[in-house]
């Protein structure tokens, strides 16, 4: 290797070990603590508990792949797994490499760095290689491609799961793009494990805000941080971060306003550097997520002028819609417990279930289940489902705690409002901004016509979105987004709505400024009213105006004007 390494000079930048920033550790890393976990099963411990595995003579998973939008710790994820690894007596060699720096414009180049890239990373073992970006390295072959391209992903295949074993040699991978990558990368013995990295919830936006501001002196009080994380919806933890950094650049700008238009250096107090809680006001307003710079964000909570019309109306639809997708109930909960991982899943679809306890739980080398099912009748373990066989609700949570593992039957549900009111937009943004933690994929009409394809964007968006079950499929003003498409997009729509699994939980959310007997036939297919999958937005009472009015003319139009300060 050191020979072919110095014949190649400068043409092998990235494949000696990589020195990186040993600040960063799993405390630096919020709001990922299941990825972490996972992490430390496939790297730390195979290192650390070597016996567990030589014992149960099993092999630890050697490849995972990261996806999720820009900016939300994948390569941040990384780095704090290559420090952690490298403590104590543990030393673990790091190989980062980007996706198209192993491309070169020799034939047969490219191959060549990887396989030296893989035997050097096994001459120093254990070690870590990471790909970023790695869908520009190994996209989906096809005849349209180049054979250049499909000879580099043949190379990549050899090398993770080939004749030869890889040894002590973790692959992790990095995309923004899941479906941008070949196929035959995503099975065990290659990436056995995919973690999706989604855009942070409140808690997780807190833990991420006291992460960037722990050094503070003084620290933000712990109302503050509820209350950014609370309004920093579809920020990641890069734009969290370059909030953070925004807010002390608006404390100097107010402090020190005077360094802006001298070119001399001056002598500046650090002590009388303050931030205040108007500076993340002033850094908000600076900000924009990175979801947000493409396309804008679907939720949004009700404004201070509408909350006193439709605060009541968003709560008895969020009281609805807890029962016609009871996952919703999970997520609206703030001071809820953290659910434990389960330990067995039987169906996908239908989640994980919970063993009560190793009491309970039969060996798998007994004949029979459990003692406790007399009168059920002898089932094979693949067949094994609450719905199918309820007799086994001793051995599994289901059937004594069913909130731990919620299930509906193809949840679907339909704001309706009268023509002109305009309440719906405003009630389903805000339904959305509420269910934060789980992925929404809006299927308006501009995101399908903004492509070349509007079929190939509706198919891409719902297996995506049965991906990443529990999720949520929105799609406004419905009736005129019927009209609008055509008849083989609707063939689309309603064909991949009714092969997702019945007891997948993806809510279809929709709104529609026409009443119910007056849609088309296909669409009242899609919503049954006698299951509450309708509500009708009724208009605002008395009271409430009353409250609109007294706040709007008693209130503000009564407070005199802001002072100008001219600091």
């Amino acid at each position: 290797v050191d020979k072919d390494t110095m014949k190649i000079g400068g043409g092998l930048a990235g494949v000696e070990q990589m020195q990186i920033d040993g600040s960063v550790q799993f405390d630096g890393v919020g709001g990922l603590s299941d990825h972490i976990s996972s992490l430390k099963e496939m790297v730390i411990f195979p290192l650390l508990y070597p016996e567990i595995f030589e014992r149960l003579k099993i092999e630890p998973p050697r490849g995972c792949l990261f996806y999720g939008p820009p900016g939300t710790g994948k390569t941040l994820l990384a780095r704090a797994l290559a420090n952690e690894c490298s403590q104590g007596h543990m030393r673990v060699t790091f190989f980062m490499r980007k996706g198209a720096e192993c491309l070169s414009k020799w034939i047969g180049e490219s191959e060549r760095q990887l396989r030296l890239l893989f035997e050097q990373a096994y001459q120093m073992r254990p070690s870590i290689i990471f790909f970023d970006e790695i869908d520009a390295l190994a996209p989906v072959r096809s005849d349209r491609q180049d054979q250049i391209h499909s000879s580099v992903v043949g190379t990549l295949l050899a090398l993770m799961d080939g004749l030869a074993s890889r040894g002590e040699v973790v692959v992790i991978g990095a995309t923004n793009r899941l479906d941008s990558i070949d196929p035959a990368l995503r099975r065990p013995g290659r990436f056995e494990r995919e973690f999706r990295f989604s855009l942070p919830n409140k808690e997780a936006r807190k833990e991420i805000f006291k992460i960037h501001t722990r050094d503070w002196n003084p620290k933000p009080s712990d109302n503050l941080l509820e209350e950014l994380a609370e309004e920093c919806v579809g920020y990641c933890g890069a734009d969290i971060k370059a909030l953070c950094a925004e807010t002390g650049l608006c404390a100097l700008r107010h402090r020190y306003p005077q360094l802006y238009e001298s070119r001399e250096r001056l002598q500046i107090n650090m002590d009388s550097i303050k931030i205040k809680a108007n500076d993340f006001s002033m850094a908000m307003q600076k900000t924009v997520p990175a979801s947000r710079r493409v396309v804008p964000s679907s939720g949004r909570a009700l404004s201070a002028i509408s909350k006193p019309l439709l605060e009541n109306t968003l709560e008895s639809i969020l009281k609805t819609l807890q029962r016609v997708f009871p996952h919703a109930e999970l997520a609206l909960k703030k001071d809820r417990q953290q659910v434990n991982k389960p330990l067995l899943s039987l169906d996908p679809n239908l989640g994980n279930y919970m063993i009560d306890s190793d009491e309970e739980s039969p060996s798998i080398s007994e004949e029979k289940l459990t003692h406790k099912t007399p009168n059920c009748k002898k089932a094979e373990f693949r067949n094994f489902s609450r719905y199918i066989y309820p007799c086994y609700g001793s051995i599994f949570k289901t059937a004594e705690n069913p909130r731990d593992q919620p299930t509906s039957y193809r949840p679907r549900f339909l704001l309706i409002e009268e023509p002109g009111s305009g309440q719906a937009s405003d009630l389903a943004a805000a339904v959305i901004h509420s269910l934060e933690k789980f992925p929404i994929y809006t299927l308006d009409t501009p995101t399908l016509f903004a492509s070349i394809s509007p079929d190939e964007t509706c198919v891409q968006l719902m297996r995506e979105a049965q991906r990443s079950a529990p999720s949520i499929i929105y799609v406004p003003q419905i009736p005129s987004w019927w009209e609008t498409v055509g008849p083989t997009l609707r063939s689309v729509f309603t064909t991949l709505l009714q092969s997702i699994p019945r007891f997948t939980p993806v809510l279809l959310l929709a709104t529609s400024n026409v009443q119910l007997r007056d849609l088309p036939e296909e669409i009242n297919a899609l919503f049954n009213n006698e299951y509450e999958e309708v509500f009708r937005i009724p208009r605002p009472t008395c009271a409430e105006r009353r409250r609109f009015f007294e706040d709007l003319v008693m209130k503000q139009a009564a407070q005199p004007p802001a002072l100008k300060n001219n600091t």
